[in-house]
C-alpha cells in the first residue's frame, strides 16, 4: 500500500508542528520550506488538517500554524484513515470496472491488508514519532523557499 502524495505532506507537516515551540509558530510558507513541498500543496493540506482539527491557524501578527492538542495526542492511523478515505486498495469498481468484481477473494484479502496497515499506526500519535532521533533532525529543517 502506498499513501497518497497529500497524506505524505499532511504526517509531515504535522510532525514538524509538532517540536515547534509555540511562540514561533510558522506561516505555510514557512512549513512548506522546512518539509520540501510546493506552498500550494502544503496549503490545501493544512486547510484539511484545519477541518479534521488537527492544525490551528492564527491570522495577523503573532500569528501561524499550530498543532492542537488533538493533533498531537491523536492515533496516526485514525488521522491516516481520515487523510486517505475510504477507498479499496485496487480500483475493482473503476472504469472499466474489473470482470472478477463479483466473485473475486482478492478484494477482501486487500481490505483486510489495507486495515491491518491502518491498525498497525492505530497505537501511534504525532508526538511519538517525534521523539529522538527525529524531532533534532525536524528542528533543524530551516525554511528554505518553497517551490510554487
Amino acid at each position: 500500500m502506498r499513501l497518497t502524495k497529500s497524506t505524505d505532506i499532511a504526517l509531515r507537516i504535522a510532525m514538524r508542528l509538532a517540536v515547534t515551540d509555540e511562540a514561533q509558530a510558522p506561516t505555510t510558507r514557512e512549513v512548506a520550506g522546512a518539509v520540501g513541498v510546493p506552498y500550494t500543496h502544503a496549503a490545501k493540506v493544512v486547510s484539511r488538517l484545519q477541518h479534521l482539527g488537527v492544525v490551528e491557524a492564527r491570522r495577523g501578527r503573532g500569528g501561524g500554524l499550530g498543532l492542537t492538542p488533538a493533533g498531537r495526542t491523536g492515533s496516526v492511523g485514525r488521522l491516516v484513515r481520515e487523510l486517505e478515505g475510504a477507498g479499496d486498495v485496487v480500483g475493482c469498481e473503476d472504469d472499466p470496472p474489473c470482470p472478477l468484481r463479483s466473485a473475486c477473494r482478492l478484494r477482501s484479502a486487500l481490505r483486510a491488508a489495507q486495515e491491518a496497515f491502518f491498525a498497525a499506526l492505530d497505537p501511534l500519535t504525532v508526538e511519538e514519532l517525534t521523539g529522538p532521533p527525529t524531532g533534532p533532525v525536524l528542528l533543524s529543517l530551516s525554511p528554505h523557499p518553497p517551490q510554487t
